[in-house]
């Protein structure tokens, strides 16, 4: 009953047509005679043609499905029903909860065929679970489909927002001249940090995350695929403290570094920093985290993935390193678009950078690339000129650092330049 209501209603409303599109899909309905009436209306809506009893007969007569429908007195039956509006949005809810009551069912049978089957790990079998109830839980939670009256809308008021509290639209890095390049990054961004060994990569995201902590107090993930969990603590107090990491690990510190210590240490204790250091990380497993992290916080600021060639893809069938590869870049960016939060995946470059004369690294020079150039929506390359260090200069433990936004979705690209302390591990504007 509450399927015919709904249809009744967009026959006889137009206006509520829209309503119904942005919560329903053709799956969502049970009946499948009610799936192809609502997709054909879908279909005349999105053409701009007229939607009444005679333009969607007409339809499907000349489409050969009238009789698929079960007649023209199906329609006329719905014609006749004389929907109550104030009641729509309850028979919408009811009709989405009906769905994913028959969704779940479904995916209980095909649980419990797949526990049968002894060759199917358990961790492939959880994990999929997880990744279907997740979608599940997001069909209901995520519009489909928007109309321009509300993107407008919606635009309008960040416009006015931000002309009365002109801050940067996304989250700042710390680090001003990239942000005036970005804007700070942006929610559902996929952002690739890439550079040859030894550049600094993760010194430069760590500098990003704790500019970004203390900035926001955002939640930040960061899963870390070579460095254990103890590493990267080391690094981020040798970057608070300005104490040598060296020095750190020897335990040769002076009462002024303990007390330095002892400040920090607090102040990490508030932040909601965690990091995880799991080989063999897969995306399934990434995403359970942040799920966990979510569900605590309701938000999260950051995520970060060091790094991206040493992820692994537990589903994928392709022998093919580069195929495997864009499958875990397109699998990146589709979590940073369902969480709404910026993804940060620090990516090596290709060794033939070496033999050539010029050595500024360009988007080709990504190491099994794959599609990592097309997925991200920003593309940052570190690269040291010793070039253009004078002899002094060049044997402090400071280095200049050529930071190239090599690809921006929707904004410039071009170089800037960036310091890196090579005792503390640490970046920062010149």
């Amino acid at each position: 009953m509450a399927e015919k209501i709904i249809l009744s209603s967009m026959l006889i409303h137009n206006e509520v047509i829209e309503i119904v599109f942005k919560n329903l899909t053709i799956e969502s309905f049970y009946f499948t005679n009610h799936q192809e009436i609502f997709k054909s209306i879908l279909i005349l809506y999105s053409n701009n043609q007229t939607v009444d009893i005679i333009m969607l007969t007409n339809f499907l007569q000349e489409k050969g499905k009238i009789n698929k429908i079960g007649g023209i007195k199906v329609l006329v039956e719905l014609i006749n029903q004389i929907p109550n509006l104030i009641y729509l949005n309850e028979y919408i809810k009811l009709v989405k909860e009906k769905f994913l009551r028959r969704s779940l069912i479904k995916l209980a049978y095909r649980l419990l065929n797949s526990s049968y089957i002894s060759n199917i790990s358990l961790e492939k079998i959880l994990n999929d679970l997880d990744y279907e109830i997740f979608n599940l839980t997001n069909t209901f939670q995520h519009k489909k489909l928007a109309s321009s009256t509300d993107l407008i809308y919606n635009v309008f008021l960040e416009l006015k927002q931000n002309s009365i509290n002109p801050n940067l639209p996304g989250l700042s890095s710390g680090f001003y001249s990239l942000d005036s390049f970005t804007q700070g990054f942006q929610n559902s961004d996929l952002i690739i940090i890439a550079g040859r060994p030894s550049i600094g990569k993760t010194a430069f995201s760590l500098s990003i995350a704790l500019n970004i902590l203390k900035g926001s107090r955002l939640p930040i993930l960061i899963f870390s695929l070579e460095m254990s969990k103890k590493q990267i603590i080391y690094r981020l107090l040798s970057m608070e403290t300005n104490i040598s990491q060296l020095r750190l690990r020897s335990g040769k510190l002076y009462k002024t570094d303990w007390r330095k210590l002892n400040k920090i240490i607090k102040i990490f204790s508030k932040l909601p920093l965690f990091i995880d250091d799991t080989s063999n990380l897969s995306i399934s497993e990434i995403r359970s985290k942040i799920k966990i992290i979510v569900s605590r916080y309701q938000k999260i600021g950051l995520v970060i993935i060091d790094y991206l060639q040493l992820m692994q893809n537990i589903n994928s069938k392709n022998e093919n390193r580069v195929q495997e590869l864009s499958q875990i870049t397109r699998s990146l960016k589709n979590l940073a678009n369902d969480f709404n939060v910026p993804v940060i995946a620090l990516s090596q470059l290709s060794r033939n950078i070496e033999i050539r004369n010029d050595k500024k690294p360009i988007l080709s020079d990504l190491r099994e690339s794959g599609s990592i150039e097309q997925d991200a929506d920003l593309v940052l390359m570190l690269y040291k000129n010793d070039t253009q260090l004078s002899n002094d200069f060049s044997l402090s433990s400071i280095k200049i650092i050529d930071l190239i936004i090599a690809k921006q979705r929707n904004g410039p690209t071009g170089n800037i330049k960036i310091k890196f302390d090579q005792i503390r591990t640490k970046y920062f504007d010149i």
